[in-house]
This record gives structure tokens, C-alpha cells and sequence, in this order.
């Protein structure tokens, strides 16, 4: 039986640079990437749990802000969209075909159907009622890694 864990949420926003220094005024200090990406993509840290985290063996959990732009790239968003993608992970790369079919039977929509992520992940987007956007994620194959997406490309 597949488990899905929430491992990572991507906030998707118009503009991610004024994102960004919302936080640094609220004394959020996030790490920065690098220069062609800051407009797209910013990772924001995290507390680690009192119930997980590196001591236990779990994976840390993930925030990224990214641009409505790369959210309609890796996640067949519209351009237009803003919010929210939860995001599960699962340790097989088809149980991400098996829970996107099962997002699909139970009245989702596909967004974005599996396909092999630039990142090395087996990646698919369903949205439920809510409506809530769900991304399910397999653990990532190194030897699956691929360049991403010229940010040039993404506006």
C-alpha cells in the first residue's frame, strides 16, 4: 500500500522578489539562490519539528515561494494562478501514476499528468475540491536528473 507523506508546500505568488522582502520586514531571512532563479524560485526555512526532522531519520520539510510562471512549467498551473501545492511524497516512482489515478477516480483533475521531473522525481499535479492542488513526488533518482527550464524562458 502506498503512503504519502506531505513533505514540501510551494507558495506560488505573481512577483516573488516582493515575496521575499515581505518576509525580510516580518525578520524572516531566507537563503537566496542563485541570480537567474531569484524571480521564480526562493526556499524559505524551516523550524524542524519537535515530532521529526534529521534526528529521527525524517526528511526535513520544505517551503519554496515560486513564480505563477514556473508554477505553469512544472505544474500545468495557469498563468494566472496563485496559492497553495501540498505536495506528497511517495517512495516508488509508480506509486505517483497509482495515487494520480486515484486523485482522478475520486473526482480530481489532472494538472499536470506523471511525467520524469527535471529534478529526478517522478512528479504529477492533481486538483481536488476546494479546490486544493496536490503534487505527488516519488523519492528522487539521481540518475533521472535533467537540466531545468532556462529562467529566461519562464515570463
Amino acid at each position: 500500500m502506498v503512503t504519502p507523506r506531505i513533505d514540501q508546500v510551494n507558495v506560488v505568488v505573481a512577483d516573488v522578489l516582493a515575496a521575499v522582502r515581505f518576509l525580510a520586514d516580518l525578520g524572516v531571512d531566507t537563503p537566496g539562490t542563485m541570480a537567474e532563479w531569484e524571480q521564480h524560485h526562493q526556499p524559505v526555512p524551516t523550524a524542524t519539528s519537535a515530532h521529526g526532522g534529521h534526528e529521527h531519520g525524517q526528511p526535513t520539510f520544505d517551503i519554496d515561494i515560486d513564480s505563477s510562471a514556473f508554477a505553469r512549467w512544472w505544474g500545468g498551473l495557469p498563468s494566472s494562478f496563485a496559492g497553495v501545492v501540498m505536495n506528497v511524497r511517495v517512495d516508488e516512482r509508480a506509486d505517483v501514476d497509482q495515487l494520480h489515478e486515484r486523485g482522478l477516480s475520486s473526482g480530481g483533475r489532472s494538472l499536470k499528468a506523471p511525467h520524469d521531473a527535471f529534478w529526478g522525481s517522478r512528479y504529477a499535479v492533481v486538483e481536488g475540491p476546494g479546490p486544493i492542488i496536490v503534487g505527488v513526488m516519488s523519492v528522487p533518482d539521481e540518475a533521472r536528473r535533467h537540466p531545468p527550464p532556462d529562467p529566461h524562458s519562464l515570463a
